[in-house]
Order: structure tokens, then sequence, then C-alpha cells
């Protein structure tokens, strides 16, 4: 079923930028982290400045005065706002500290990406081929054990790029002992690095490496990630990531691949149903039809939601209508587009819903969409990917919330990943999504 959008009413009228300044708490109880020695607030939402400072950015429209008159709260975590690799605008990705901001910030359910070590342990890593851009690893001896050692751009004498610096390190050139010795960082890399040192820099400008410092960046595994879910009381949504080796793949160096696809797909199900974690709170993933049908044909109960990605360069490379309905005839239920796939842009220069997203409804299809703040500025016309067929009506950092206001009004979307959930979840509870 589709959320409601019955507006909610606040009771108070504080000025926008005050309401700002103090930290809103969905639940002020506390409760000892026994594991570490703290005292924190148990399951309480802090949203911060982000999702106020733009909605006071929107022009005036009648969606903007309905959110503000929100700006009181309560909130409360939303399923609606999903915690992309984290809370990846800011914090490493996929590590202990971004998950657990994805959820102070009130992301209902949180993503690890997974993928597998040497030795076929399950990792929450975005890729498995990126330990280079998103870890240390090429600071440490593992380095030695990268698939492909570090090599330094080549410049000419005025200073011009000839050949971008290289590497390439996956999980499954180390195993888990030595996986957990890393630490995360920003993805990102430096194309014109001369030394590691330099090629382990390049971060956008529009994040941040104040949270990627050495007591920071905590690897997880699949089943800490479980773990720690649970203890913050979030919903799951792991992504089975493609393999960068061969598979099936040769584990233990005999020449034989033992651990086939269906193997790996297999593992990471069972590892909720080790846990105790119930289907209806796991959102399978994978761009991999395979995986889809594997699921849906071994595991029903996690394949009656799990999720079908897409990764459409451009509107050109979608699925059309009968596509469409032929996941719905194989059993698949929801669909995760890139959000540009499912908007437009119509002759007054009003962002609407795209042909394809009317083909998703009606092919009898759910949707969840990614990502939001991924993009950088908004306001200097160039936003790229995720809003190349609506670039043309953004104006504003503001023009964010309408963005998001038409996936959900208009598309009816389930809910959005986000780098920054506290965005999506002000407006989620602004508009009564659960």
């Amino acid at each position: 079923m589709f959320p409601t959008f019955a507006s909610r009413q606040a009771a108070a009228s504080a000025a926008l930028l005050i309401v700002a300044a103090a930290p809103a708490w969905a639940d002020d109880r506390y409760e000892r982290d026994d594991q570490r020695g703290s005292v924190r607030a148990a399951h309480s939402v802090q949203l911060g400045p982000r999702p106020f400072f733009l909605v006071e950015d929107m022009q005036d429209s009648k969606l903007k005065r309905s959110l503000l008159q929100c700006a009181n709260g309560p909130f409360r975590k939303s399923d609606f706002s999903i915690g992309h690799r984290g809370a990846a605008m800011q914090f490493p990705e996929h590590t202990r500290q971004s998950y657990e901001a994805a959820a102070r910030m009130g992301a209902g359910i949180v993503e690890c990406d997974v993928t597998f070590t040497q030795d076929k342990e399950l990792v929450c890593r975005h890729a498995q081929n990126d330990l280079h851009m998103t870890t240390n690893i090429l600071a440490t001896p593992l380095a030695a054990k990268c698939t492909t050692p570090f090599t330094p751009a080549v410049l000419d004498a005025n200073g011009a790029l000839v050949a971008p610096a290289t590497a390439e390190c996956r999980t499954s050139d180390i195993t888990l002992a030595e996986f957990k010795t890393l630490r995360g960082k920003m993805d990102a890399s430096d194309p014109r690095a001369r030394t590691v040192s330099e090629y382990l820099g390049g971060t956008a400008n529009w994040r941040t490496d104040l949270y990627a410092g050495p007591s920071s960046g905590t690897l997880m595994t699949h089943k800490e990630s479980i773990a720690l879910f649970k203890k913050l009381g979030v919903k799951m949504t792991p992504e089975l990531k493609s393999a960068s080796v061969a598979m099936p793949y040769d584990s233990d160096g005999d020449g034989v691949g033992d651990y086939t696809q269906e193997a790996y797909a297999q593992q990471m199900i069972d590892e909720y149903k080790a846990m105790g974690v119930r289907p209806r709170d796991v959102w399978a993933q994978s761009f991999d039809i395979r995986d889809m049908r594997y699921w849906i044909a071994n595991e029903p109960a996690f394949g009656k939601q799990a999720v079908y990605l897409d990764d459409a360069n451009v509107p050109a490379e979608l699925p059309n209508a009968a596509e469409l309905e032929s996941y719905k005839a194989e059993g698949i239920n929801i669909v995760a587009p890139p959000m540009y796939a499912l908007l437009d842009v119509d002759g007054n220069g009003k962002i609407v819903p795209s042909a394809y997203a009317h083909n998703v409804k009606a092919a009898g299809l759910d949707i969840i969409t990614w990502t939001l703040e991924r993009s950088g500025i908004l306001a200097d016309g160039n936003n790229g990917y995720y809003y190349q067929t609506i670039d043309s009506a953004i104006k504003r950092e503001g023009d964010m919330m309408t963005v998001l206001d038409v996936l959900a009004k208009d598309v009816g979307i389930l809910g959005i990943f986000s780098d920054w959930p506290a965005t999506v979840t002000y407006y989620a509870n602004c508009m009564n999504l659960k």
C-alpha cells in the first residue's frame, strides 16, 4: 500500500531558525551501551539544521508553508527514510559511525551493501573492488595484496594530466581478519595523485573528512550490521553486490570454482534467519535478476519484498511497459530505479511523474528510489545523474523538497534512499508517512 498524505498540524509557531538551532528529540529515554561503556539516548531522532535550511530556502508555496508548520516536531523515525550506506554525505559509508548517524537522523531502514572476502565472509562494502577508495588499505601492509597496486599519475611539463593514478583493492584480496584491521574513509580518490597519501584524498568539497579520523571509520561485517541495526531499532535493506571475481569463486585456490552465485545469495539470507530477523523487516536488493529469481523461488518470505534495482544511465535504457509487466509476472513486487527515471518537466516547467513512472504503476509494481542528498550544490545548475531529467526546473537548494514531494505524492514511492536521512525524515514526519 502507498502511504497516506494527511498533513500534521503543528502546535507551536516558533520561528524556523530558532527551531533549527535546537535538536528535535523523538524519545529522551536513556540506556547503557555495555559494549562501549557509554550512555546514549534510546532510538532518539535528531535532525540538525539541514532540513530546516532546505525548507527555509524554498520559494514561497503551499508546500513550503505546510513544511514550515511542522518545524517544532515531534520527529520520529520513518520507514520512508532509508539510510543510503548509512549517512554517507559526511560519514564514511558502511561504517558503524555512518549507520549510527543514519538511525539518529530517523532512518527507519538502513542499508548494508553486501560482498565477500577471500574466505567467503560477508562484509558491508558498496563494491567488492572499492577498498582503495573507501578504506586506508593503500597506506597499510595489505596494499601488497591488492589486485592492482597503486600507480602514480603522470603529468606533463605543464602539469596537465597524461595518465590518472590507479589502484584496485578487493575484499576478495584479503581475509575477514585482515579486512577488520582497515579503517573506512570517505569514498574518494585523487586522479592527479603522485603519492598514496594524495590518492587517498579527493573528497568532494560538499562533503567532509571531519568524521574520517583514526577513531572512526569502523568497518562492519554483514552479521555485525544486523546486530547493530537490531540494537538501533531499524529495519534492513541489504544489497547483494555483483562480484568482481569470476563466479563460481575459487575460494580455496585449487582451480575449481566452488562458491556459486546461488550460494552467495543464500548465505546473505541465512544470516538474517540465523539472527532471528523477520522477513518483513528485510528488503533484499539486487541489480541481478538471477538473485531476484533465486529468492522468489527459494526464500519466498524474503523474496516477496525483494527489490529489483535498475542502474539505467539515461532514460532510453529504462525498461518499457512490457518488460515491467514481465517483472510482475515473475513475482517481483518492488523496483528501484534512480530518481531521475521517475520524473519529468511539463510544458509549464513543473516537475511531474515520468512516463516510466506511470508504466511502473500500471504494471502493479511498488517503487523505492535513490538517491537524495548525493548531488552537491543544486543551485549551480549542473546536477548530473540524479536530476538529469529535471535539471531545468532546479534553481535552488530548497527545490530538493519539491522533488521529494512529487516523488511521494504524485509518483507514490514507498521510500527513498538518502545520503543524509534527516532531510527525508523531516518531510516524512510532516506528511505523516510511517
